[in-house]
């Protein structure tokens, strides 16, 4: 049975069909051949999704659609780029700096590149990048943005584990600013090598000006967080609180949005939250297959029979998560492999809350893991290149990020410290 399962998800997903019909599909005709109840079916369906905490998804994916396009997203690259634009590989510096603290807003990848990369990738190439690194770059900062919080992805590992939102969130924090760090050494040495400067000096004037322009943007991440670890909101409260901020900020303050927007906006919104709660609740089906067949406990065995150190099985889980990440969303692969790969981990003694920071990692780099990466594409639609231009300068940040990922790994007070420390 589960050879048969394995294979057709293969097949169907190869044809392009929908991961969540993948689920439905496989889940149905394997209860009609063992002739279980289709109340099972719907059981599954309404339990998944029933849960406060995804109430935050399409508040955080609002609040980001309105700060890209109510341009917060302009401001905060020119304060960064005030401040670090001056120095030698500035500008790369400031998309980095940029994708860190836009992923604090939005929670959201491909919302990360298609924000920064139509200002910053001119910006780059005027300041004497290549077109290739250029693209690479913006298309793997990108990615920092689901480990950052708020993250989607985050919410979704904690639905399906009944983890601690705001344990995950402040566990994103090092691991987020570890990848960045990574990529940052990187785009330095970039800069060094090829001789890369930006000609500009530090301006006092410019400095003040984008610093008193960008406040009512660093508020966003502020109602955030303070609202959350303040004990004055849970994150689901926090994501509506930020999406009423940022609707104020972006029509009222910087006026750069109407109402007629703010219904576009909410309108994608609607459509991009159907497709994850879909997913969601075709899971909690297919979970049903996974329980009648005992898979985790089997694999768990399998450990057990080979006698596999913790470090080698956090090695497999990784190399696994990997492959799946150049196939998949990281939505789909989050509620089809979590239920799957925790009691591996659980068994190897991995703390829950550092399994879903390496969880997020491995997928984040997903988003730029051709041949299905999400950000490959949003990048060919945004900048008009061929994916091959795209994957070409992503190489080395395969690397800078992969570096990142054995760290975060290996060294689980980075995503440990900050909970422990905040939330006793």
């Amino acid at each position: 049975m589960l050879t048969a399962i394995a294979i057709s998800s293969f097949v169907l997903l190869v044809l392009g069909i929908p991961m969540w019909m993948i689920f439905m599909f496989l889940a149905i005709t394997s209860m009609t051949w063992q002739g279980v109840s289709m109340e099972v079916v719907v059981q599954g369906l309404t339990g998944t999704i029933n849960k406060l905490a995804l109430l935050a998804v399409p508040g955080f994916i609002f609040a980001g659609g309105v700060m890209g396009e109510g341009g917060m997203s302009a401001r905060l690259i020119a304060w960064l780029s005030a401040f670090l634009g001056r120095v030698p590989g500035g500008m790369a510096l400031t998309t980095v700096a940029a994708a860190e603290t836009f992923g604090a807003i939005s929670g959201s990848s491909s919302a990360t590149v298609a924000a920064l990369g139509k200002i910053l990738y001119p910006a780059l190439l005027k300041e004497g990048f290549s077109e290739r690194f250029s693209l690479g770059l913006i298309t793997s900062s990108g990615a920092i943005a689901i480990i950052i919080p708020p993250s989607i992805t985050m919410i979704l590992f904690a639905v399906m584990t009944n983890a601690s939102v705001g344990r995950l969130y402040l566990a994103g924090f090092l691991p987020g600013i570890t990848v960045g760090i990574c990529a940052a050494i990187y785009c330095v040495w970039y800069a060094w090598k090829n001789k890369i400067t930006s000609g500009r000096t530090w301006s006092l004037t410019e400095i003040v000006r984008t610093s008193r322009e960008v406040v009512w943007t660093l508020g966003a991440p502020a109602v955030i967080f303070i609202g959350i670890y303040g004990g004055f909101m849970t994150p689901t409260e926090a994501s509506m609180a930020v999406s009423a901020y940022a609707v104020f900020v972006s029509v009222y303050i910087y006026k750069e949005l109407n109402w007629t927007d703010i219904w576009a906006i909410t309108r994608e919104t609607a459509l991009l939250s159907a497709k994850v709660f879909i997913i969601v609740a075709a899971s909690g089906v297919f979970s049903w297959i996974l329980t009648a067949e005992a898979v985790p406990q089997k694999m768990v065995g399998l450990i057990e029979a080979y006698q596999l150190s913790p470090m080698m099985v956090l090695l497999m889980i990784n190399i696994v998560l990997l492959i799946v990440g150049m196939f998949m969303d990281p939505n789909s692969a989050v509620v089809l492999f979590t239920p799957l790969l925790w009691p591996l981990a659980q068994h190897a003694g991995v703390d829950l809350i550092h399994f879903g920071i390496i969880f997020t990692v491995n997928l984040a780099i997903g988003m730029f893991s051709p041949p299905f990466g999400l950000n490959i594409f949003v990048s060919c639609s945004i900048f008009k290149v061929s994916s091959s231009k795209i994957v070409s300068g992503l190489w080395p940040f395969f690397a800078a990020y992969a570096i990142a990922l054995a760290i975060v790994t290996y060294v689980p007070i980075l995503s440990l410290y900050l909970p422990n420390l905040v939330m006793k």
